[in-house]
């Protein structure tokens, strides 16, 4: 033994044993705990939203059917699609003879009743005079009292002729005003300053007056559009109009568009064409919606009819404030603080936290914590089940 000990091998040997046996103690015993295996989030300074999310459609402030209120052939369309036209200017032409003839049907007609009652006028001097003599004569006994009284009858009789003539020739220029009218239905003008969004009739088509009003063109005006955002009716107590608006397009989802929300509609959007047994039933059937209407400008022409709006409506909003994420929070107590856990270094702290706005993503930290602080927003998860590892030497597993 003493011979081994002596051998220069012999003390290298012995010198790797102990070095072994110190870096094992160390691992065991004086390793530090290793950090907490757990999800953490910077506290950040951001902008927060509580919003609702509606589906909206893209219409015209103001959508005209400009139709036909007389009967005939389009002999000739002004317009096309698309073109802009001016208030009172001329779109299309109708046949007109049918209401030429009659317009001058009823001038004659007219003509013709203003001539008898001339010769009503006439008989009526005439029996003012007969009478008037009879009165002479019967004054001085020198005529008969029958015959003054045939004569006032005549004059009586005349003058009803002529209240009745004055009445048809009313009637016959009411007839007159009339024809001039339909005269002017064929002559179809724009009722507004708009753009051509739809020709229904064509050049050479006939339309029927008779049946229902048709329809020529449609106008609308297109500077001006206006969005009905279907709100469901979980979120509808909660948004008022006056509340900021944005919308992106499906085909520009980056490019917001911002406005104000002019109005709710108090009814479900299925009011205008179901009957109050139908909505009743589809209400119970599924889900309910209710219009959120707002306007938006449309200078540049970008905004189309029936185009798809994806709607933010803004309740409430927080600009560059203080933010961690939702899932952060922890229980909350009687006096309205959470709880929040933040790694600082190797250990874990718990603190509570004030805040306000709440959109269920984010929260705003109004008290309690720093910018850049870790807060933690999910544990480690071993052995199926979450656990935080708070230091000390590993586990036997």
């Amino acid at each position: 033994m003493k011979n081994w000990l002596k051998k220069p091998s012999s003390w290298v040997a012995m010198a790797a044993v102990l070095v072994a046996a110190a870096l094992l103690v160390k691992h065991f015993y004086f390793t530090p705990p290793p950090p907490p295996q757990v999800a953490t989030a910077a506290v950040a300074v951001a902008d927060i939203e509580d919003t609702v999310l509606a589906t909206g459609s893209i219409g015209a402030a103001k959508l005209v059917s400009v139709g036909a209120q007389v009967t005939g052939e389009v002999k000739r369309l002004h317009v096309k699609l698309g073109d802009a036209v001016k208030q009172g200017q001329l779109i299309a032409e109708i046949d007109a003879l049918t209401q030429r003839n009659n317009l001058r049907n009823a001038q004659a007609a007219l003509q013709s009743a203003e001539a008898l009652l001339r010769a009503r006028q006439a008989s009526l001097k005439q029996a003012t005079l007969a009478a008037a003599r009879l009165r002479e004569l019967v004054a001085i006994d020198a005529g008969s009292r029958a015959d003054l009284e045939v004569a006032d009858a005549a004059l009586g009789t005349t003058q009803a002729d002529i209240a009745a003539q004055q009445a048809q020739i009313a009637q016959a220029r009411i007839a007159a005003d009339t024809a001039t009218v339909n005269l002017g239905y064929t002559r179809i003008t724009a009722p507004m300053d708009g753009v051509v969004v739809a020709v229904v009739t064509e050049q050479g088509q006939t339309v029927n007056a008779n049946q229902s009003a048709p329809t020529v063109i449609k106008l609308a005006r297109l500077d001006m559009m206006t969005v009905k955002a279907q709100i469901s009716e979980a979120d509808v107590p909660r948004v008022k109009p006056g509340m900021p608006v944005y919308f992106s397009l499906l085909g520009e989802p980056d490019k917001r568009i911002s406005t104000t929300l002019r109005a709710v509609e108090p009814g479900p959007t299925t009011l205008a064409t179901d009957n109050a047994l139908t909505t009743a039933t589809a209400s119970a059937a599924s889900a309910v919606y209710y219009n959120g209407i707002f306007d938006v400008p449309n200078l540049d022409g970008r905004l189309r009819i029936n185009m798809t709006a994806q709607t933010t409506i803004v309740l409430a909003e927080a600009k560059q404030v203080l933010s961690v994420p939702s899932v952060a929070l922890g229980a909350k107590a009687k006096d309205g603080r959470y709880a929040v856990r933040v790694l600082e270094g190797d250990k874990i702290v718990d603190k509570t936290v004030r805040v306000g706005l709440n959109n269920r993503v984010n929260a705003q930290v109004l008290e309690g914590l720093k910018a850049g602080e870790l807060v933690v927003t999910s544990e480690a998860v071993e052995g199926g089940s979450a656990t935080v590892r708070m230091g000390g030497p590993p586990r036997e597993r």
